[in-house]
């Protein structure tokens, strides 16, 4: 026992280490301004902006990581994931001189290519600094660091920009992003080939039910998720800036935690069995969002919303890496990710279309509702 752990490679580097920084770079260049910047919107006068500003940011980015692999293919890791930085945080310092509608889409949109490009190249990086035989212990060390970061920064931001303004968060995001291009050089050189097979494999996996059911039903959840950060602070604008601060801090607290709760519970047993459960949870939350005018259901809500999301997240990711062989990894990743992206983006343009005309607690319990048809496909699901 005690040779096999001297055995055992080393799990945190000083090139892991380095790559801590531009995780948190990013993380905190994305999720700092993302609910702050449909606030932005709203007051310069187009609430319907608010939602088209989420949609272009998330559309930008699902179409970007489709094509980064090429890019890093030409310019290597480092080169990229600077890019990628770069564009993610340099164009917010545009809203600090403009309000204008189409201005802040297209910097959405610019924004969302470099989270893309930002994630899939540091995300290759990352796996070429974690053991392979401590792996699944390294992406859950790279979680928390990601994680931990974009718990605070999704609050702080609709907080500080209550308190101080929305162009010192735009700095912010500016200056931490760029921070991170320090961390960029002490990465390794290494490229990718972009390989027609892993195309191949994400066209075939589109193709086969298995993965995307499961897929599905995350996507349905991830639609939830686009309506609450999107509209959630402009529902709670009458409360005290508390309110909306402490539900988009409850709902990622609790789903980080569930994630981890229903790891466990899916490893001693199948992960299917969470998605019910999860799904009756995410819907439960939405709905105790309708309540707007009550803080504790705002913040309850959230809660429990963000516990259904974390477990469907856990268990339709495992579901999806136990259904395919060896060497099916990145089109899962793929094909999940895309489902999170496309889904909170048609959440938030959906969300967008009905708002003014049906109001922020008849959107929420709509949202509530809409995800109970999951439930069918979750329970076809669970069979073995």
């Amino acid at each position: 026992m005690t040779l096999d752990l001297q055995l055992r490679p080393r799990l945190v580097s000083r090139a892991l280490l380095v790559r801590f920084v531009s995780i948190v770079g990013s993380a905190i260049g994305f999720f700092l301004p993302l609910s702050v910047v449909p606030l932005f919107a709203k007051q310069a006068g187009s609430e319907a902006g608010a939602g088209f500003a989420t949609v272009a940011l998330l559309l930008a980015t699902v179409a970007a990581e489709l094509v980064t692999p090429r890019l890093v293919a030409r310019v290597g890791y480092r080169w990229a994931l600077a890019a990628g930085l770069v564009l993610l945080g340099v164009p917010t310092l545009v809203l600090t001189f403009s309000d204008d509608i189409r201005v802040i889409i297209a910097v959405s949109v610019v924004r969302g290519i470099g989270y893309a490009i930002a994630v899939v190249a540091g995300g290759a990086v990352t796996a070429l600094l974690i053991p392979a035989d401590r792996r699944g212990e390294g992406l859950a060390l790279v979680g928390i660091v990601g994680g931990i970061p974009s718990l605070l920064a999704l609050p702080a931001g609709v907080w500080a920009a209550a308190h101080w303004g929305y162009a010192p968060v735009f700095v912010v995001t500016t200056v931490a992003t760029l921070l991170a291009l320090l961390s960029v050089p002490g990465l390794p050189r290494h490229s990718l080939s972009a390989s027609s097979a892993k195309e191949e494999g994400v066209l075939a996996g589109l193709r086969n039910p298995v993965l995307t059911r499961p897929a599905t039903l995350f996507a349905v959840s991830a639609a939830a998720v686009g309506v609450l950060v999107t509209f959630l602070p402009l529902a709670a604008a009458d409360q005290p800036a508390w309110v909306a601060a402490s539900a988009l801090l409850a709902q990622p607290a609790a789903a980080t935690a569930a994630r981890w709760v229903a790891g466990r519970i899916g490893d001693r047993h199948r992960p299917a069995w969470l998605l019910v459960p999860g799904l009756l949870l995410a819907a439960a939350g939405m709905a105790g969002l309708a309540f707007t005018g009550t803080p504790t259901a705002v913040i309850g809500g959230a809660f429990v919303f963000g516990a259904g999301f974390g477990a469907l997240q856990n268990a339709t990711l495992s579901l999806m890496y136990a259904r395919v062989p060896a060497g099916g990894e990145s089109a899962v990743s793929a094909i999940w990710n895309a489902a999170y992206d496309l889904g909170m983006a048609a959440g938030a343009l959906g969300a967008g279309l009905v708002i003014s005309s049906a109001g922020y607690p008849a959107t929420f319990a709509l949202t509530a509702v809409a995800i109970l048809p999951a439930l069918l496909l979750a329970r076809r699901d669970r069979r073995p």
